[in-house]
């Protein structure tokens, strides 16, 4: 079993703007008023670089940056995990419409910023980080699989790690195999012991068996977009976490599952 500590966290959604904002919505206290998430230019990058980056990139990019300020790590500090299922689908979208036609013209902007690692790299430049940025994507799974390599990752280094989730709505007919409304970001720092900002512990656990009970929000209003959205995967540990609660999730990953114990 993996134990880690959560020392801080980044959260944008549909009327989840800003962990801090979001706690009374996900413990219930407050209404899930669904607005698409604000998401500005990413302070942290140059200007040339800024104009360049698309929704994906500036989602991930402000989770990330909340969840590291939060904890008080330096980002150059941390190794990353980066993770998204469907990656800029509207990008791709965007360069295959371009290869459809008579004349492809594809943009070299484009093509650099529809590679899946786009935003680790562009966190890299931004914080000056030149530690280890692991991406992957896992279908459905994505978050699961993400949290229990970040988990990984801090046992095996004892350092803190950065994990980032995000996945955003494609265009048709790719929504088709991937129908999603919602754009959705969610970071973590994790660290291999609690500090004075630790939000709980997660206990971490793979197991081959899948489950029969895929852990799912309490919350009424947040069951669509945990269906929908990828990255959402995590929003029962994120309920949890904010509830400041023991509660033990089941997130399924490919023929099993990786149990979530979270402690305050």
């Amino acid at each position: 079993m993996i134990e880690v500590f959560v020392a801080g966290a980044g959260l944008l959604g549909p009327g989840l703007a800003g962990w801090k904002a979001s706690v009374p919505v996900l413990t219930g206290n407050q209404p899930l008023l669904a607005e698409p998430p604000a998401l500005p230019p990413p302070a942290l990058l140059a200007p040339n670089e800024r104009r360049r980056t698309g929704i994906v990139v500036r989602l991930a990019l402000a989770v990330a940056a909340e969840a590291a300020d939060m904890a008080g790590v330096p980002p150059a500090a941390m190794t990353s995990v980066f993770a998204s299922a469907d990656g800029d689908g509207a990008l791709i979208h965007a360069i295959l419409e371009q290869l459809a036609r008579p004349e492809p013209q594809v943009s070299p902007t484009q093509f650099h910023n529809s590679v899946h690692n786009a935003a680790a790299g562009y966190w890299s430049i931004g914080t000056g980080a030149n530690r280890a940025a692991i991406c992957l994507g896992c279908g459905g799974a994505t978050a699961a699989a993400a949290l229990l390599r970040a988990g990984a990752e801090v046992a095996a280094e004892g350092a803190p790690v950065l994990l980032c989730l995000y996945d955003a709505p494609m265009p048709e007919p790719l929504s088709r195999v991937r129908p999603n409304r919602f754009s959705f970001g969610a970071a973590l720092v994790l660290a291999s012991r609690p500090g004075p900002r630790t939000l709980g512990r997660l206990r971490l656990d793979w197991r081959c068996d899948p489950t029969d009970a895929p852990s799912v929000p309490r919350l009424p209003a947040l069951l669509p977009l945990h269906a929908e959205n990828p990255a959402a995967g995590l929003l029962p540990v994120l309920e949890t976490l904010a509830g400041g609660t023991a509660c033990v999730l089941a997130l399924p990953l490919l023929d099993g599952q990786v149990v979530v114990e979270v402690a305050p």
